[in-house]
């Protein structure tokens, strides 16, 4: 069974210099409307409660997003492993109630818990971006 690293490998020899034409000259805007149409692709596989089609239209968005970060990647900004690592710190920080961090104050409804959790995401994402880049640069 492949694997996400797999995956990573795969992406990287398709925009490599001896690999898919087509691959090799996408970019983001090429690839917008694929986006659009892969998406639209899960959602008639949700409609249709089809999860083998699910499972296959999932995969050709995973593929949207992979070389979306491949030429990120290539352009030296970050990679699918920051994108992994900002969604799961995202989630971590937006669920204290599961994943502990800071307590917020008592009383607040849950707009103005949002709001506060959200405010405290920005400012320690700043800090994230700040030394993402350094690490880029070293």
């Amino acid at each position: 069974m492949y694997t996400l690293d797999d995956l990573k490998e795969i992406m990287t020899k398709l925009r490599a210099e001896d690999g898919c034409p087509w691959d090799r000259v996408q970019t983001h805007e090429s690839m917008k409307r694929y986006l659009v149409e892969e998406t639209a692709e899960v959602l008639t596989a949700i409609d249709n409660k089809d999860p083998d089609n699910l499972c296959e239209e999932l995969g050709d968005l995973l593929y949207q997003i992979m070389i979306h970060t491949e030429i990120e990647k290539e352009n030296g900004t970050f990679t699918i492993d920051d994108v992994i690592d900002d969604i799961c710190w995202k989630m971590v920080k937006r669920h204290p109630n599961v994943f502990g961090g800071p307590k917020l104050p008592e009383g607040l409804s849950s707009a103005e818990r949002w709001a506060e959790i959200k405010r405290i995401e920005r400012a320690e994402r700043a800090v994230r971006n700040k030394e993402r880049a350094k690490r880029r640069s070293e």
